[in-house]
């Protein structure tokens, strides 16, 4: 299987690539559902209403991590989990942009 040529795609289209492959999990969506209702949590809060154990769990946070849709804070023993806004309002708007720019009338 070859390798994705990535200088063949712009910047902004390797980073929607990104964001919809960390969205592309049900378990990340039910993180982000959950995460949207309260301010924040910690990863207890979410393996008690998400059917997921720990470690899987701490695997889904980081992947929405890595894109930026959430942010977390240590205090002591303790990470608490939530959407980080800003990056959250820049998703909102590459998405927008790319449903934006549909024109019903086919080829």
């Amino acid at each position: 299987m070859g390798v994705t040529k990535t200088e063949a795609y712009t910047e902004p289209q390797l980073e929607m690539a990104a964001l919809f492959r960390a969205l592309g999990h049900p378990a990340r969506i039910a993180i982000l559902e959950k995460l949207l209702e309260v301010d924040c949590c910690i990863c207890r809060d979410l393996t008690d209403c998400i059917d997921l154990s720990q470690p899987t769990l701490s695997r889904h946070l980081r992947e929405l991590q890595d894109v930026g849709l959430i942010e977390d804070a240590v205090a002591g023993t303790t990470r608490r989990y939530r959407i980080a806004p800003h990056r959250w309002r820049e998703v909102q708007g590459l998405t927008n942009a790319l449903f934006a720019a549909f024109r019903d009338g086919g080829c």
